[in-house]
């Protein structure tokens, strides 16, 4: 791989990580709004609590779980 082909790589990996965080945290935001508010839903959800968690989790673990899955070499 080249030089310029992996610095491409390395670029395009990071801001997947940042998107995923971003993203996860967006739907948290709308999670908490779903369940605490009568926006959506009159009286609100308690949908919003599971979905919030969730997205959550994604946003703490799946960056770490992407870079796990992107090492080189396997299992390093």
């Amino acid at each position: 791989m080249t030089g310029q082909n992996f610095e491409d790589l390395a670029r395009n990996r990071f801001v997947t990580m940042q998107l995923l965080r971003i993203g996860a945290t967006v739907v948290v935001l709308f999670s908490l709004v779903l369940w605490q508010t009568d926006i959506i839903v009159e009286g609100g959800s308690i949908l919003g609590f599971p979905l919030a968690i969730a997205a959550l989790v994604v946003s703490f673990f799946g960056p770490k779980w992407l870079a796990a899955r992107w090492r080189t070499p396997p299992g390093a």
